[in-house]
């Protein structure tokens, strides 16, 4: 697709639909309104008028044969109140104008910035939302699609800059990369066939990528990781891919991306029940989304060094699977009393938080469908936030807000590891019912040691579980835009 930021004024520019956003449009006769006004021959006050359009965010109003526009189509995209305007609202106002576009026939396309964002954050919001919109799960059905190949976009701007487009278009890119994977099923999308995918998607970007299998592991003794893919007959694997700037920065930190990647979770021994259990396709959506992510930094080039740590495995049951009551032995030394066999993210990552420690990672994040406990607390809007030291959760938390991600910061704390001792382990790898979510946590912290180290709970924020104005049912790519974000604030 090209893209392209057009100084000029919308009217010059040629392209199949325009969309166009608008907030505050009660007031027909504003700035906005008479812009629109002209282009339409006053139909745009009119429709105001009679309260068919009022600028409600996702709503849209379809004019044909705009006066004054090159384009045959105007699609007016609500973002709502003005003074509620942000990134992530005008990100899926577009989103949800390009899914009414695309299957219209529409192959090029200008945009407007809204009044109110910043020339360089609106580019970012649109562009990204149309990208991201543009995607589509249905990747495996054989019925011919029914929508438009997006060949073009011109966004009509003045005073923004190149680097902004181009970490729109990186960040999109990155984020579809990780709903590609996420919504691939487990028969399709073992762990040896994610390791080859990421191998080759390494090689096409230029980074260097490192494949340990079962053998490394075993020598590695990452006996947590080991125990949780006994069940299956698919090998378990732990995928390093590394970035490292041209320029790195003296003495700069070294950024660890650590991700859950369980191709498919039964629960092993503790079955989960049946209903939705064809979901757990995407249980390695946090290790999808640091693939993207670095994909994208990789794109993008600053300055921090980056290595993505992906372990993943198969979580099934069977008569090699480990048993509830089974106690293994983490790579760090640490013995774990495996008292639920369905609480394996934790134990797949306790084993890779090590490793990216012992690669020289000075910062961690880690993200990961790790509990339905945090989607009890937080619902589907919010991702829960866990850190261990206050500058860094600190840092994280701001690069979520930049990018338009919701996170919310939860509790750690002595209280919540105490709930976590084993009379014949080191630790158990679940406590009581109550606040397991943060227990969770508290589990990875272990690991984590003195390295400056956030955690994402992305359970409720990994999946569209209807169809949205703006996106399919399927994975949503979560994650991502914090952690390019994160990347380049300190690089």
């Amino acid at each position: 697709m090209e893209f392209r930021l057009a100084g000029e004024d919308l009217a010059a520019i040629e392209a199949d639909a325009v969309i166009g956003f608008v907030t505050d449009s009660s007031e027909s006769e504003s700035p906005v309104g008479g812009e629109w006004n002209r282009h339409t021959s006053g139909l745009f006050g009119e429709i105001v008028a009679r309260n068919e359009f009022k600028g409600k965010h996702r709503s849209t109003a379809l004019i044909h044969n705009p006066v004054g526009l090159r384009a045959g189509r105007l699609l007016l995209a609500g973002c709502g109140d003005r003074s509620k305007l942000t990134l992530a609202r005008v990100r899926d106002a577009a989103g949800t104008a390009w899914r009414q576009l695309r299957t219209a026939g529409v192959r090029s396309l200008a945009a407007t910035v809204p009044d109110g964002l910043d020339a360089n954050e609106g580019v970012r919001a649109v562009v990204e939302g149309i990208l991201l919109a543009d995607y589509e799960s249905d990747t495996h059905k054989t019925d011919e699609k029914d929508r438009s190949v997006l060949e073009s976009l011109a966004i009509s701007v003045r005073d923004a800059s190149q680097d902004a487009l181009d970490r729109a278009v990186a960040t999109a890119e990155g984020q579809n990369r990780a709903r590609e994977l996420a919504n691939e099923p487990g028969n399709l999308l073992t762990p040896s066939v994610l390791a080859s995918r990421v191998t080759g998607l390494a090689q096409d970007t230029g980074l260097e990528c490192e494949v340990l299998d079962q053998a490394r592991l075993e020598s590695l003794k990452m006996g947590a990781l080991l125990g949780v893919a006994r069940g299956s007959k698919e090998p378990p694997v732990m995928i390093v891919v590394r970035y490292r700037p041209d320029a790195p920065a003296p003495d700069g930190p070294h950024l660890g991306l650590v991700g859950k990647a369980v191709t498919f979770d039964t629960g092993g021994i503790s079955l989960k029940p049946p209903a939705d259990m064809h979901l757990m396709k995407h249980d390695m959506a946090g290790g999808a989304a640091m693939i993207g992510a670095v994909l994208a930094i990789a794109a993008l080039k600053p300055s921090v060094a980056v290595t993505a740590v992906i372990p993943s495995v198969e979580n099934m049951p069977g008569g090699e699977a480990q048993r509830p009551g089974d106690i293994v032995t983490t790579r760090s030394g640490t013995t774990v009393e495996v008292l639920n066999t369905d609480a394996e993210g934790r134990l797949i990552l306790a084993d890779a938080l090590t490793y990216a420690a012992e690669l020289g990672c000075t910062h961690l994040v880690d993200a990961a469908t790790l509990t339905g406990a945090i989607v009890v607390a937080l619902g589907n809007v919010y991702t829960g936030l866990f850190g261990n030291d206050k500058d860094w959760t600190g840092q994280v938390v701001q690069a979520s807000r930049r990018a338009g991600e919701k996170m919310w910061p939860m509790p750690l704390g002595e209280e919540y590891s105490e709930l976590l001792r084993s009379p014949v382990a080191d630790v158990a790898n679940i406590g009581p019912r109550w606040g397991g979510a943060i227990t969770a946590a508290a589990f990875l912290e272990r690991f984590a040691g003195d390295t400056p180290w956030v955690h994402l709970d992305i359970a409720g924020t990994a999946w569209f579980e209807s169809k949205q104005p703006h996106a399919p049912v399927g994975a949503s790519g979560a994650g991502v835009p914090t952690l390019v974000e994160l990347a380049l604030a300190i690089g």
